[in-house]
C-alpha cells in the first residue's frame, strides 16, 4: 500500500502551443555551464605581463636591427609564457572532462501525457516528473508527491533530506533521494538559483601568490627606471661616436641601441619569472600524480601559507552518506533476533531511501554490531518483502513504515505488526523513557529512528490513509551517523600540528555539525571543548553581500572562538571567509556543493572535491579528483618546496638586477662604452643563475613557511649585487685606463662577473652537499671550456686573456669573493641577532 499527496485536479501540463510560445521567447532551461577559464583567458593571463612587455619590446628592437645573435633572451620569454599557459590549459581540459551534466533527460507532462525531453528543452511553467535518483532540473513548486524526499545539501549544506508538501519550493541542482512527484517550473536556465549562485561565483579572479607578488613588485620598481636608464644609456653610447648625426650616418646608432637593450635586458630578472613558473608547473605535475588538479599554478604555494582551514561538513569531512551506528534494545540490552528480522524486512518495503539503505548495509556487519545470525536474516529476507507479508511503505508525511508478519515464536501464533519511523511518532503512545533516550541521542547530532511492535494492525481512514496500530511497544532504537571520511582524522591532525586553525561550517544544525567534527578529530585551538555557534545568531549584516568593514569586524569577533558553525547560508559562508581574511588570516575553504562556490571564490585558496558540483570545481584553485582529503598534506609539502626553493634562487636573479642596474647607471653617467653585449650577458646569466637555479628549484625541501620572503631576499641580493657590480666596474675601468684591447676588456669583465655569480651561487646553495658543490664546479668548468674553445669565443666575441689580464682577473675575483662572503657573514649575524 502506498499513499499519494495528489493535486485536487488532474495535471495536464502545457499545451504544444504554449510550449512553442515559451521557446520562441527564450524561456527555456538551456544553460551552458562554464566549468573553467577559457583557453583565451588563460593565454591572455600568461602573455600580458610586465615581464613580457619589457622583454617583448627589447626583443622586437633587436630583431629589427638584425642582431639575431643577441636575441637569445627571447627564448626565456617564450618558455615562460608556454610553461604557464600549457600547464593551466592541461588543468582546464582535465576539469572539463569532469564536468558532466548530471541530469541529461527529464520527463514533462504536456497535453495530459508524459514525454521525455532533454533538460535544456524544459520551459517555464512546465510540469516535470521527479523520480528517485534524479536531479531537479529547474526551480519550481511541488504540485503532487508520493513520499518525495529531496537532498538539498549541494545548495544549503543541510545533510538531512527535506520532505516537501504540495506548494513547497524545490531548487535546481538538488537530488531526489526517495519517492516520486510532480513540480511546476518557476525559474529555468540562468534564472535558476543554482545557476545564479554559480554565475556570481565565476567572476574572474586570480589566486594571490606572495612569490609572484614579490617578483611583480620588483618588476614594477624596475619598470619606473628602466626607460629613463635605457634612454640615457643609448645617448651615452651615441656620444662615443661624436654627434648624433655622425652616429646616424655611420650606423653607430645601431650599436648604441643594442648596448641600451643589453643594459635593459640585464636589469630584468627574466629567469626568476621563468623558474617560478617551472617550479609551479613541476609541483602541479607531482600533485596530478596524486589526483590533485591545480587550476592556477600559484595555488600550490598558497596552501603552505594557510593558517585557517574552513571545512564544509557534508561531502568534505563526511562522504555525504549515512551509516548504521548502533541498535539499542528498548531497555538498553541486546535486540531480540525477531526484531532484527523485522528490521531487515522493513528496509525492503517500498522504494529504498538513504535510511533504509544504511540500516540494510549495517545489518550485514554483525561483528561490528555484536549481533549473531543477522546474515541468515538477510539471506532470507534481503531480496525483498517475503510473500504473504502485508506492508505500508514509508511516507514522508506519515514518517513511518510498517509490516505485519506471523510470529516466529511457536507459542505465540498471532501475527505481529512492526513499525519503523520517527521516535516522536512511533513512541508517542508508549515508551516515554525510550523516547526520552532517543531525544537525548538526537540532541548530540545523531539521527534516530525507532522500531515498535503491536498485536494490532494499522487501520484505514476514509481517505485511504493508514493510521498507526494501537498498543505499540518500543522494541529498539536505531542510531544513524554520518559516514566520516576515513582519512579525515589523520589529515586534520596534520593541520593541527602545523598550527592551522580548522573551522567546520555547514547548513546543518550546530549540534549535528559538532558531533561530526568531534568524530573527525576537530579540536578547539586551545585544545579545549569545541565551541559551536548557530549562524542565525550572527550579526544581521552577515550574508547580505554588502557587508561593510564594520560588519566584517563584528562578524570576525563573533566567530573568533568558534570551531563549529551551523545553519550557515551560502552568503554567510562567503561573509565568514571575508571576515577572517580581514583579520590578516590566510584562508583555505573546502567544499563540494554549489552552496560552497561563493566562499571558495573569495577564499585565498578554494579546494573542491572531484565529485562536487561543476560550478564549485570551476571556481576552485585545487580540485581533489578522487575526493581524498588525505591529499592535502602532500599539497602543503609541494607548496613548501616551491616557496623554499624559489626564495633560494630569487637571491641569484635579483642580485643580477642590482649589479646590472649599477653598471648601466655608471656607464650612462660616465659616457664610457658599455662593457657587454646581450649575448655575453645571456651566457653569464645562464651559467651563474639560469641552469643552476633550475636544478636547485627542483630539489626537495621541507622548510616551513616564514613571512617576509621579499625582505629576506633583498637583504642578501642588494649588498651582494652592489659588491659584484663595483668589482666588475673596477675591472673594466682598470683595463680601459691601461689601454687594453676591447676584446680583452670585455673578456676580463665577463669572467669577473661570472666569478661573482658563481660565488653567490655557493651562498644560496648552502649547505654545500656533494651534488650542489658538483653543480658549482660544473658551471665553472663550462666557463673555462668556453674561453678555451675558439668557436665559442668567436660567437660570444671574447678573446684568450693575456698573462697580465689573467692577473687582473685573479685579483679582482679574489676581491669579489671576499666582499660577497663578508656580506653573507654580516647578514647572518644580523638575522641571528633579530632571532
Amino acid at each position: 500500500m502506498s499513499t499519494t499527496n495528489a493535486p485536487e485536479a488532474p495535471v495536464t501540463g502545457l499545451s504544444a502551443a504554449q510550449v512553442a510560445e515559451r521557446i520562441s521567447a527564450g524561456r527555456t532551461n538551456a544553460y551552458r555551464e562554464q566549468t573553467s577559464r577559457s583557453a583565451s583567458q588563460i593565454l591572455r593571463a600568461n602573455v600580458f605581463t610586465i615581464f613580457n612587455g619589457i622583454l617583448g619590446v627589447a626583443l622586437a628592437l633587436v630583431l629589427a636591427l638584425g642582431h639575431w645573435a643577441d636575441a637569445l633572451f627571447g627564448f626565456v620569454l617564450l618558455l615562460n609564457t608556454a610553461t604557464g599557459t600549457l600547464a593551466e590549459i592541461r588543468a582546464k581540459r582535465a576539469l572539463d572532462r569532469l564536468a558532466v551534466l548530471e541530469t541529461p533527460r527529464a520527463v514533462v507532462v504536456r497535453d495530459g501525457a508524459e514525454t521525455e525531453v532533454a533538460v535544456g528543452d524544459v520551459v517555464i511553467d512546465d510540469v516535470v516528473r521527479l523520480n528517485a535518483g534524479q536531479q531537479v532540473p529547474a526551480d519550481g513548486e511541488v504540485v503532487a508527491n508520493d513520499g518525495l524526499e529531496i537532498d538539498e545539501s549541494i545548495l544549503t549544506g543541510e545533510s538531512r533530506p527535506v520532505r516537501p508538501e504540495n506548494g513547497a519550493h524545490v531548487m535546481s541542482g538538488t537530488t531526489v533521494t526517495a519517492g516520486t512527484g510532480l513540480f511546476r517550473t518557476t525559474a529555468v536556465g540562468g534564472d535558476a538559483y543554482a545557476h545564479r549562485l554559480a554565475r556570481e561565483a565565476r567572476r574572474y579572479s586570480l589566486v594571490v601568490s606572495e612569490l609572484q607578488a614579490g617578483t611583480n613588485r620588483v618588476l614594477h620598481w624596475i619598470s619606473w627606471v628602466i626607460v629613463p636608464v635605457a634612454l640615457v644609456l643609448v645617448w651615452s653610447q651615441l656620444r662615443l661616436s661624436g654627434s648624433i648625426s655622425e652616429a646616424w650616418s655611420s650606423g653607430a646608432w645601431r650599436h648604441a641601441v643594442v648596448a641600451g637593450i643589453a643594459g635593459v635586458v640585464s636589469m630584468v630578472p627574466q629567469g626568476l619569472v621563468l623558474l617560478t613558473s617551472v617550479n609551479f608547473a613541476t609541483a602541479s605535475l607531482a600533485l596530478a600524480r596524486r589526483n590533485v588538479l591545480v587550476q592556477e599554478l600559484p595555488a600550490v604555494e598558497v596552501l603552505a601559507r594557510v593558517d585557517t582551514l574552513c571545512l564544509d561538513k557534508t561531502g568534505t569531512i563526511t562522504t555525504g552518506r549515512i551509516r548504521l551506528g548502533e541498535i539499542q534494545g528498548a531497555d538498553g540490552d541486546q535486540v531480540p533476533l525477531e526484531a532484527l528480522e523485522a528490521l531487515a524486512v522493513l528496509t525492503t518495503v517500498g522504494e529504498a531511501n538513504a535510511t533504509a539503505e544504511a540500516i540494510n548495509e549495517g545489518l550485514s556487519e554483525p561483528e561490528r554490531l555484536g549481533q549473531q545470525g543477522v546474515k541468515d536474516v538477510l539471506a532470507r529476507f534481503g531480496a525483498g518483502t517475503p510473500d504473504g507479508v502485508e506492508s505500508v511503505p514509508f511516507s514522508s508525511r506519515r514518517k513511518w513504515s510498517a509490516i505485519r508478519v506471523g510470529s516466529s515464536n511457536s507459542t505465540e501464533p498471532a501475527s505481529v505488526t512492526w513499525v519503523l519511523g520517527a521516535p516522536e511518532i512511533v513512541l508517542a503512545a508508549d515508551g516515554q523513557d525510550v523516547l526520552e533516550r532517543a531525544c537525548q541521542i538526537a540532541a548530540q547530532g545523531e539521527r534516530v529512528v525507532a522500531l515498535a511492535r503491536s498485536r494490532s494492525t494499522w487501520t484505514l481512514a476514509s481517505e485511504e490513509e493508514p493510521r498507526l496500530p494501537e498498543g505499540l511497544e518500543a522494541a529498539a532504537i536505531i542510531v544513524l551517523t554520518e559516514e566520516i571520511r576515513p582519512d579525515a582524522a589523520e589529515t586534520l591532525s596534520y593541520f593541527r600540528q602545523q598550527g592551522v586553525d580548522a573551522k567546520v561550517i555547514s547548513g546543518d544544525s550546530p549540534e549535528t555539525v559538532a558531533a561530526v567534527a568531534r568524530q573527525a578529530g576537530v579540536t578547539a585551538p586551545d585544545g579545549g571543548e569545541l565551541v559551536a555557534l548557530d549562524a542565525r545568531t550572527l550579526p544581521a549584516g552577515a550574508g547580505s553581500g554588502r557587508e561593510t568593514d564594520e560588519d566584517l569586524e563584528h562578524l570576525a569577533d563573533a566567530v573568533e572562538s568558534a570551531s563549529v558553525l551551523g545553519r550557515v547560508t551560502p552568503e554567510q559562508k562567503r561573509a565568514l571567509v571575508r571576515a577572517l581574511r580581514s583579520r590578516g588570516r590566510v584562508v583555505a575553504m573546502t567544499g563540494d556543493g554549489v552552496n560552497d562556490a561563493l566562499a571558495l571564490k573569495d577564499a585565498d585558496l578554494g579546494i573542491a572535491m572531484g565529485n562536487g558540483a561543476p560550478a564549485t570545481k570551476a571556481v576552485a584553485r585545487l580540485v581533489l579528483l578522487k575526493g581524498e582529503f588525505s591529499a592535502l598534506p602532500g599539497v602543503v609539502a609541494q607548496g613548501r618546496r616551491v616557496m623554499a626553493n624559489t626564495e633560494r634562487i630569487a637571491s641569484l636573479f635579483l642580485a643580477k638586477t642590482i649589479y646590472a642596474s649599477l653598471i648601466a647607471v655608471v656607464v650612462a653617467a660616465t659616457a664610457v662604452a658599455y662593457p657587454f653585449l646581450p649575448r655575453q650577458l645571456t651566457v653569464v646569466s645562464s651559467l651563474t643563475i639560469g641552469i643552476p637555479a633550475f636544478v636547485l628549484a627542483l630539489a626537495p625541501s621541507s622548510q616551513r613557511y616564514r613571512e617576509g620572503f621579499l625582505g629576506r631576499v633583498l637583504s642578501l641580493c642588494v649588498p651582494a649585487g652592489i659588491m659584484a657590480g663595483t668589482v666588475t666596474l673596477a675591472t673594466y675601468l682598470w683595463l680601459t685606463l691601461t689601454h687594453a684591447p676591447r676584446a680583452q676588456v670585455t673578456t676580463a669583465t665577463t669572467l669577473v662577473l661570472i666569478t661573482c655569480g658563481l660565488w653567490l651561487l655557493t651562498l644560496t646553495a648552502r649547505p654545500l652537499s656533494s651534488w650542489r658543490l658538483g653543480l658549482v664546479a660544473l658551471m665553472g668548468a663550462i666557463v673555462l671550456l668556453g674561453v678555451v674553445a675558439p668557436p665559442v669565443r668567436a660567437f660570444f666575441l671574447l678573446a684568450w686573456p693575456t698573462p697580465g689580464v689573467w692577473w687582473v682577473i685573479l685579483l679582482m675575483a679574489c676581491l669579489a669573493i671576499g666582499g660577497i662572503e663578508l656580506v653573507h657573514l654580516v647578514r647572518r649575524r644580523i638575522v641571528r641577532g633579530r632571532g
